[in-house]
């Protein structure tokens, strides 16, 4: 696929940068360490971290914002281990969906439906704090009606609330990776 020059925006790649986890991109001399370490690349061929960077540089704003390829992301560090710059892709990854949600590209309800957040059915949350517990980052919080609630912008969409709610209260949408890689056979 040709890219018209009407599709370049000249000033993204400063824009990413002005981002708080954006700041290190040009750090980046593409050497690759990224993309070979990369579980999510090794399921999914076309998210590619060293491409990511590619289209940023390249002013691909619309097209890169608007992509799936945000939401393929895990964010498990693996590519921040790697690489030899310290780019810490993930926390670009992080910037570049901050962004599409600042902008209105992507909604809170966007997040549920494509199972990149779970939310709580709060007529069934019994209040035990299980999701409090067992939470890495922190996210479900009990709110001031004593139910549980999980921020959209917050949630890593991981499923570990999910399977450990002994109400069965917490939902999550299966993912578009999850659905691309059941396609694969992978």
């Amino acid at each position: 696929m040709g890219i018209a020059s009407k599709e370049i925006n000249a000033a993204f790649s400063a824009e990413v940068t002005d981002i708080p986890g954006g700041e290190y991109l040009n750090r980046c001399f593409s050497c690759g360490a990224c993309s070979g370490i990369c579980p999510v690349s090794q399921a999914i061929p076309d998210f590619d971290p060293r491409k990511i960077i590619h289209m940023i540089r390249m002013g691909l704003k619309d097209r890169l914002l608007k992509s799936d390829l945000l939401w393929f992301c895990s964010r498990c560090r693996s590519c921040v281990f790697v690489c030899p710059q310290d780019v810490r892709f993930a926390d670009i990854m992080t910037a570049l969906r901050n962004l599409a949600l600042k902008e209105g590209i992507i909604t809170d309800q966007d997040l549920l439906d494509k199972g990149k957040s779970a939310w709580v059915e709060r007529d069934l949350c019994v209040s035990c704090l299980t999701c409090v517990r067992v939470c890495p980052w922190e996210i479900p919080q009990i709110d001031n009606q004593g139910v549980a609630d999980i921020n959209a912008r917050d949630c890593r969409g991981c499923g570990i609330c999910v399977a450990e709610c002994p109400a069965q209260a917490i939902k999550l949408n299966e993912s578009e990776d999850e659905k691309l890689i059941a396609a694969c056979g992978v």
